[in-house]
């Protein structure tokens, strides 16, 4: 077996206690690992592209697969993809997320709701006034009657505007008030609560429900998830509401999940990142998957552990061999994920210079440090911590890469056919 050279988590810190909840093939919560999320952005009604685009989702790595169902054409529909999602043998569980008429589709066609694997439901989108009540709880009664879980999901965006008027009204009357920022930050938390609360009157177990409450900026969003954590035990789905486009996005998402995992917070996560014009939307489950990576809590693919170069590295040939060992790891996976367990935890390191290089190297499971301008032109390989072998010429390129092969065959147990 290969030595154990997979990352610990960054920040050692136990994950929150939570209740499990289990969501089709999935269970959430507890000890069970933090699932990715996604949402397809296709219309739900055209069953060719958001069947399509599910599977896409699916293979890219997303746990689960949220869908719009606004009218009763993507109502209809669902039964559809399911089917087809059957033939093709995925088990994604599908999320369907319901504002505004959700109470009548769920009752008007009651095979959607049997082929869901959980519901989501905005508390300040299910009506207004006296109408609120009523129909949140037809919602819950038709979890209950299908036995799926719900995900009340309260946001900056669509929060119960009569329950902050009632507050702010009240706010007005203290003799310090709140600022507005604060106060709506505690009403998303009172409302997540209070239709949790809820939704267990009217009858959904206490295992039924998972929460979250997104914001689109990280500082509110922190403090809000904060605050849930300390109140209650159902899980948590983080992320932020909108997290931007391209590099913003990124960071934007990975700088907020990190601060609340990194404190136990989270039991289900979502990169919500604005993909770039006709670019596929896989980029945000791959964005997920790294953060969990980088911070040691789940392993996706194998790291590539690579210096940022500097004036003692030959910068063309280092760079492009980090890059060419990047896309035959990325091309390996799918062979080597079915055929040998555990392949996800490789870790390799690709050096530039003999300063950081072999020490790096040691410390992966096979990594390989390349001369610096003026070192000796040779590169020695290391595997699991030892120096194994000592590569030069024209083909160091290739020879690695037989490394890499040999290393997995003989490190990583074989499946059984």
């Amino acid at each position: 077996m290969q030595k154990d050279k997979q990352h610990q988590p960054v920040f050692p810190l136990p994950r929150r206690p939570t209740t499990q909840v289990v969501v089709g093939s999935v269970t959430i919560g507890s000890s069970h690992p933090i699932a990715v999320q996604s949402m397809t952005d296709t219309p739900t009604a055209d069953v060719d592209k958001t069947t399509a685009q599910i599977v896409s989702l699916a293979r890219a790595g997303s746990e689960m697969v949220r869908i719009t169902i606004n009218n009763e054409a993507a109502a209809q529909a669902v039964e559809k993809i399911a089917e087809r999602l059957d033939r093709q043998n995925l088990m994604t569980p599908l999320i369907g997320d319901f504002h505004y008429n959700g109470h009548k589709l769920l009752k008007k066609y009651p095979d959607c709701a049997k082929r869901l694997a959980k519901l989501r439901i905005n508390p300040g989108n299910v009506g207004k006034g006296t109408k609120h009540d009523r129909q949140f709880a037809e919602i819950i009664e038709q979890a209950c009657r299908f036995g799926k879980p719900v995900r009340i999901g309260v946001n900056w965006g669509s929060l119960d505007q009569d329950l902050l008027a009632r507050r702010l009204d009240k706010n007005l009357q203290t003799v310090q008030p709140k600022p507005l920022s604060e106060l709506t930050e505690e009403v998303l938390v009172e409302s997540a609560a209070a239709s949790a609360r809820f939704a267990e009157h009217v009858g959904l177990p206490h295992d039924r429900i998972i929460i979250s409450c997104k914001l689109s900026h990280i500082a509110g969003m922190v403090r809000v998830y904060r605050q849930l954590a300390a109140l209650c035990d159902y899980p948590l789905h983080i992320g932020l509401t909108e997290a931007g486009m391209g590099r913003r996005g990124t960071i934007a998402s990975s700088a907020g999940l990190s601060v609340l995992l990194a404190a136990g917070i989270g039991d289900t996560i979502r990169v919500s990142i604005t993909p770039e014009p006709d670019a596929e939307r896989t980029e945000e489950v791959r964005v997920a998957q790294e953060v969990l990576q980088v911070l040691g809590l789940r392993s996706f693919a194998p790291t590539v552990t690579a210096c940022p170069g500097c004036g003692r590295t030959e910068s063309k040939y280092f760079r492009y061999l980090a890059q060419d060992i990047e896309k035959y790891l990325q091309l390996r996976m799918p062979v080597w994920r079915k055929t040998h367990c555990g392949v996800e935890s490789l870790n390799v390191a690709v050096m530039g210079c003999v300063v950081n290089g072999p020490g790096e190297s040691r410390q992966a499971n096979i990594g390989i440090s390349l001369p610096g301008c003026g070192e000796r032109p040779v590169a020695p390989v290391y595997m699991d911590g030892e120096k194994a072998i000592t590569l030069k010429g024209d083909t160091i390129a290739d020879d690695f890469k037989q490394l890499l092969e040999r290393y997995v065959e003989t490190h990583y147990q074989a499946d059984k056919p």
